[in-house]
């Protein structure tokens, strides 16, 4: 998937800021990480989750990148659980089509 998919309606304000933000980094490889990321975790993050989530995208995108693909180390104070989750996180890049969404809710024609 490469867009969003989750409606924000039943979000708290911060909440989809912090979804919007996700989706909109900067570089396309980063929305996609934290975008579905976000998506699929935020409605059940904690305040404090959602504290470590907005001090991660503080980061810029092209360390990121570089720390989430392991090209460069992850500095002492990004190592928590909240990175250590995104990083694990594997974004689907499968290509969207009318058939792709309708499998993946349930419709059928």
């Amino acid at each position: 998937m490469t867009g969003l998919s989750r409606s924000s309606a039943d979000l708290d304000p911060r909440r989809r800021r912090i979804l919007y933000r996700c989706w909109h980094r900067g570089i396309r490889e980063m929305d996609l990480v934290f975008g579905q990321f976000a998506e699929e975790q935020i409605a059940t993050l904690s305040d404090a989750e959602l504290d470590e989530l907005e001090a991660v995208m503080a980061e810029e995108d092209q360390d990121l990148n570089r720390w989430i693909t392991g090209a460069d180390p992850v500095p002492q104070h990004l190592q928590t659980p909240m990175f250590q989750r995104i990083a694990a996180y594997r974004p689907d890049f499968d290509l969207v089509t009318k058939e792709s969404l309708d499998e993946k809710f349930g419709r059928s024609e």
